[in-house]
């Protein structure tokens, strides 16, 4: 069942949007070679627990970490390591994800570490351009799916493919909630969106292949290709004004 919540409601979900997007903001900072993904995601959790929020990740299914860190050809759920160093040239994705006061915020972004090709640069633009392209038809009337064909029809235009196996969410008490929302399709289908649906909103898109495989870890989703794959994600409130984009880093001081 899909909720429809109230203004009071999607504020509180924005103040764990508003906690994501900061601590998301300091991590893009300290993006850079021989930077380990271990540290990263101390880091982060250490960021949340001062800020009196939980990392949502943490347990979550068995997760272990508080942060996914995904390296290059890795799409989504790549797990933290001491072992991990960043070099000039790659590539790592951010998911992260908070609760407090019993609401959650996701959100995700694809920084560059250093100096990177130019492939892997247009990769990561299209990637989040994609991601606007969908949350602008997250408006009162359209249907769920219309979000889905804008992110297909702009990446796939530019010759790169999009992820099937992963999709966006809906989002509020729980870090997953209805409605699934694939990144690929036509337009028109499934739910009409109405004013209170809070959806996390998430292209995975690849260089090369679409096709995905999970790794012995039971977590880490990499490319059948190795080729690279970039992801961004924001937590967005469909209301009566527009998408209004929770997790969308604070312009205050």
């Amino acid at each position: 069942m899909i909720i429809l919540r109230s203004q009071r409601e999607i504020e509180k979900i924005r103040k764990a949007c508003l906690i994501v997007a900061e601590i998301l903001e300091h991590l893009k900072e300290r993006i850079q070679p021989g930077v380990s993904t271990w540290d990263l995601d101390a880091l982060s959790e250490e960021m949340a627990l001062k800020r009196s929020a939980k990392p949502a990740f943490k347990g979550y299914h068995g997760y272990p970490y508080s942060l996914c860190t995904s390296l290059n050809y890795e799409v989504v759920h790549g797990m933290p390591s001491k072992k991990c160093i960043l070099k000039e040239g790659d590539i790592i994705s951010l998911d992260f994800g908070v609760s407090i006061d019993g609401y959650f915020g996701d959100s995700a972004v694809t920084v560059p570490v250093g100096e990177i090709s130019p492939e892997a640069r247009t990769l990561c633009r299209v990637a989040e351009d994609s991601l606007y392209q969908g949350i602008a038809r997250a408006a009162v009337g359209n249907r769920l799916s219309d979000i889905s064909h804008a992110i297909q029809s702009y990446v796939e235009a530019r010759g790169f493919s999009v992820v099937r196996e992963f999709v966006g969410h809906g989002i509020g008490q729980a870090l997953h909630e209805p409605p699934q929302i694939p990144n690929y399709g036509p337009p028109g289908k499934g739910v009409k969106l109405k004013a209170g649906m809070v959806l996390a909103i998430e292209p995975m898109i690849n260089l090369g292949r679409a096709e995905v495989e999970v790794l012995e870890d039971r977590w880490t989703a990499v490319t059948v290709d190795r080729r690279i794959s970039a992801h961004f994600e924001h937590t967005v409130a469909v209301t009566q004004n527009g998408p209004d984009i929770l997790t969308m880093p604070s312009s205050e001081p």
